[in-house]
């Protein structure tokens, strides 16, 4: 367990107090990243992304615009920063009288925003500024509005939204879905400019949910689609599940003398051309084509594998389930494992998790009722448990008080009448179960900080939020559980559901609205799920990605107000870099820090930059 910093006298601070304790949140040396088991942590630190700052602005009223940007990674203990502001193309000037030490954001209330506005952060280290940023420009009469607009080409309805750095300028690009007939996958840059497209041919049309086209992607809790750097180059990867007769971005057609055989390929994330192809496992060809599910997870603690996690219907209507991982080194796509669940009774359900549930710096991939190994091999199954498929799970260091991450995981239509438990992710002890009479359909279930009033997280479902620590109930009715999202600047999670960001007031048991999305033309794309919400640029804060009803732009939601509190940016979390690579039924990110009311100051991330 990495160990964590407290605030000094803790147990005399307030919850306010608390809050500001946190103001000053950077990472701490290197040596507070160790893990209490140091001699079973890695030696090498695993490389991620080598993020830009992200630079952002909006315009939050009719006179001011909060900018916002990344504190990163590895930032070096009490690095400030600068904000300066160009006025249609002029001279740029500093904005603050003295350097910025506290929360990553600045409010400018003197810009003449008749006209353009470009804004950049250039870091102070030691006193000595270093260089700006990139900029973000903030257009003249530019609507007073919580969003970010990227365009898109006309084309059809947008299911799910990956961000990656395609380019390898160290800002975030997209890649979309086109959930037409056949299927196609676009990739754009940071600001709108169309790269590539793929179309996933004939082999897409059959699009239903459980037994489809062997080339069908994002339907159901299927995606098969997934965007990282795999091979270390500083550009990241498109990695898709592909059949006969799919384009790639370059104009060549994959041509297979069949059409059940299926396989992976590995896309240029510049020109979507296809960098390696690998068959994927014929074990279940009989069965029909096998659906998808990809994600990300540094399996050997170093070096991002792709995982796939596929199934396909017998007659009889069992599952057969198989996972896969697979290296991509630059030229080759190359198998590591297979495994595969057999008659087992190891419960899977609509999400897969790639996280360090031991801490020793390497990767395991859980499922909501097991979990595998690195290696591929089984490390524990809850079906002693009594666990069957469920639709939701979370694993989060739910309680900071207790050493590791708790998983947490509800349950459809289990005969013993199990709803809802709580368990020790690392080993699968479990904490406490929640039974009631007959068999339920629990459909939804949410982990986050959203009762100060407690220590840790709270957990709920359908019957009352408990705190997840003591298993107390602390409010019969709690709010609709969905998602979560980090808006507001404080430290409690809030909520995104059907379209509206709310936040839930514990003491009421009711729910104020913070953003309604089609307020500014947003909309689900046919489903009560955004495109994708993450920390993509700006602050530790999350964006929640969305579509116009017309398909034909990104409406980005990003903060636009200001906090004190300063984190570095989550996507240099190994555990919530890996989540955002998984789509299935979207579910929160987590990171593997406790982040919530009274936290402590999170560790300093075991990372690298890629191309170090």
């Amino acid at each position: 367990m990495p160990h964590r910093r407290r605030p000094p006298h803790r147990a005399a601070v307030t919850a306010s107090a608390l809050l500001l304790a946190c103001t000053a949140l950077v990472a701490p040396p290197a040596a507070a990243s160790a893990p209490a088991s140091a001699g079973a942590a890695l030696a090498t630190a695993r490389p991620m992304e080598r993020l830009g700052r992200g630079v952002v602005a909006v315009r939050s009223s009719g006179t001011d615009v909060l900018v916002s940007w990344r504190l990163l990674g590895l930032d070096p203990d009490g690095i400030g920063f600068n904000v300066y502001r160009s006025t249609a193309g002029g001279s740029y000037v500093r904005l603050n009288s003295s350097v910025l030490t506290g929360g990553t954001n600045f409010t400018d209330a003197t810009a003449d925003l008749s006209r353009s506005n470009s804004y950049r952060v250039r870091p102070v280290v030691n006193g000595v500024e270093q260089p700006p940023s990139t900029a973000f420009t903030l257009t003249a009469n530019h609507a007073t509005e919580p969003v970010v607009r990227v365009p898109l080409r006309p084309g059809g309805p947008v299911k799910f939204v990956w961000v990656g750095d395609l380019d390898g300028d160290g800002e975030y690009d997209y890649v979309v879905d086109r959930q037409t007939s056949p299927q196609a996958i676009e990739a754009y840059r940071g600001d709108g400019t169309f790269l590539w497209r793929v179309d996933m041919g004939r082999n897409s049309t059959d699009q239903d949910n459980i037994e489809g086209g062997p080339a069908t992607i994002d339907v159901g809790h299927w995606d098969g689609v997934t965007v990282y750097d795999l091979d270390g180059d500083g550009r990241s990867e498109v990695a898709v599940r592909i059949a006969n007769g799919v384009t790639f971005g370059d104009g060549t057609t994959f041509t297979h003398e069949d059409d059940i055989h299926q396989y992976i390929a590995i896309l240029d994330g510049r020109t979507g051309a296809a960098r390696a192809t690998a068959q994927v496992p014929t074990d279940y060809r009989p069965d029909g084509p096998m659906y998808a599910r990809f994600g990300v997870g540094y399996l050997d603690g170093v070096t991002p594998s792709l995982v796939a996690y596929m199934k396909n219907r017998q007659d009889d209507g069992d599952f057969n389930l198989m996972y896969t991982a697979w290296r991509f080194d630059g030229g080759a796509l190359t198998r590591q494992w297979k495994w595969k669940r057999g008659d087992a009774p190891h419960a899977d359900g609509h999400n897969t998790r790639i996280i360090d549930v031991d801490q020793d710096g390497k990767d395991e991939i859980a499922e909501i009722g097991f979990v595998l190994n690195g290696d591929g091999t089984l490390r524990y199954s809850l079906a002693g448990q009594g666990v069957v498929h469920g639709d939701r799970f979370h694993i989060a260091d739910m309680d900071p008080r207790r050493p590791g991450l708790e998983g947490y995981g509800v349950q459809q239509d289990n005969p013993s009448g199990l709803r809802e438990y709580y368990y020790a992710a690392g080993d699968g002890g479990m904490l406490w179960k929640h039974v009631r009479d007959g068999v339920g359909d629990v459909g939804r279930g949410m982990a986050g900080d959203i009762d100060p009033r407690y220590p840790g997280m709270e957990v709920w479902s359908f019957d009352g939020v408990y705190n997840a620590r003591t298993d107390t109930l602390t409010q019969a009715t709690g709010p609709w559980p969905h998602l979560g999202v980090f808006w507001d600047g404080d430290l409690g999670m809030e909520l995104f559901n059907d379209g509206k960001i709310e936040k839930w007031d514990p003491a009421t048991g009711g729910v104020s609205r913070l953003v309604t999305t089609w307020h500014y033309g947003a909309a689900n794309s046919g489903t009560q799920y955004p495109a994708l919400i993450g920390d993509i640029f700006g602050d530790w804060r999350e964006e929640v990605v969305m579509t116009t009803s017309t398909y034909d732009e990104l409406v980005i939601f990003t903060t636009d107000r200001p906090t004190d509190t300063r984190l570095y940016t989550l996507a240099h979390n190994p555990a919530y870099r890996n989540d955002m690579t998984v789509k299935g039924y979207l579910q929160d990110h987590h990171v593997d820090y406790y982040l919530g009311d009274g936290m402590s100051r999170p560790p300093r991330p075991d990372i690298s930059y890629a191309g170090s």
